[in-house]
């Protein structure tokens, strides 16, 4: 559906993208996975044609073109930004909306009320956009992007505002999407979601690649999966956690519990070798590597960015 081939782009001295290569194939929902600056919102952008590359290129799949031409009409897209207007009528903010994707306002309204009666909203219909609490504006930016039944759509950050039953509810209709036929490329931070609905994930970072594939991939690509949760009676020796070169740990703030990851290739008994020497272990309890643990592992706890990227 998309193909990135080389893609670069730079801003001034920033290389917000730098020789990206993916594809996002039909019928699959992709997650673009990374820190603040890892070059998501550029690529998407690039997508949109909002933005081009200054190398590379993208493709396209036969149903997003006409002659040649990219047809946004057959394109979603929940930006992470509030993108509807706020002193209209919510009702009339859809049919709008949907007639940009060329939806006829006869159909486009009989839609939008199937879609607000969906999301308990129907009462609302008639009220301003800004009436409405956060929530319940991203249910309607929701809508709009996807009620006129796109080939692809772009979902950024789709769960922001939501409390976990709407994220559930939001969860469920991204799975619906998908299974009617609709290819979504999905940015979020809500790491157990994206790792529940996502076929395959794109870790981005510094505009590269850092690793992609599906979760059992992914947990290859960092050794053979395995989590170790870890509690110490004492814990004298802390700095060769953080030292080791046989694993990654890191301690929860709440619990006090060490979350300890093996490094690729580096087998269990050199792991806990390393954990008797830092201190007295009380507990050890072995479990799989969760998307969560991945993207810290991959990225830190410290890693920052800008938004601009």
């Amino acid at each position: 559906m998309i193909t990135f081939s080389n893609v670069t782009k730079q801003f001034s001295k920033v290389k917000a993208v730098d020789q990206l290569s993916f594809a996002v194939q039909p019928g699959e929902i992709f997650a673009l996975l990374g820190p603040n600056g890892a070059g998501k919102t550029t690529s998407v952008r690039m997508i949109l044609q909002l933005l081009q590359p200054d190398a590379g290129t993208i493709r396209y799949g036969e149903s997003l073109l006409k002659t040649g031409e990219l047809l946004r009409t057959r394109i979603g897209y929940l930006p992470e930004e509030r993108g509807v207007y706020q002193d209209t009528p919510i009702l009339k903010t859809l049919v709008y909306l949907a007639s940009l994707r060329g939806m006829d306002p006869v159909r486009g309204r009989a839609v939008a009320r199937q879609w607000l009666e969906r999301f308990a909203l129907a009462d609302r219909a008639a009220d301003k956009v800004s009436t409405l609490s956060k929530g319940n504006q991203q249910k309607i930016q929701f809508i709009a992007a996807i009620m006129h039944k796109p080939d692809f759509a772009i979902l950024d950050e789709p769960f922001s505002g939501f409390d976990p039953i709407n994220q559930e509810v939001i969860s469920d209709l991204i799975r619906e999407l998908r299974n009617e036929g609709t290819t979504i490329l999905l940015s979020a931070h809500q790491m157990q979601l994206v790792e529940r609905i996502a076929d395959r994930i794109l870790l981005l970072s510094g505009g590269r690649e850092l690793m992609s594939g599906t979760m059992d991939e992914l947990r290859t690509r960092m050794g053979d999966g395995q989590k170790l949760e870890v509690t110490f009676t004492q814990l004298s020796h802390p700095e060769l956690l953080s030292a080791s070169t046989q694993l990654d740990a890191r301690q929860d703030v709440t619990t006090g519990q060490w979350v300890v990851m093996p490094r690729p290739g580096v087998p269990l008994n050199q792991v806990l070798e390393v954990l008797t020497r830092a201190g007295s272990v009380d507990t050890l309890r072995t479990t799989q590597a969760n998307l969560h643990d991945i993207f810290i592992q991959s990225f830190g706890v410290n890693n920052g960015g800008s938004d601009e990227a």
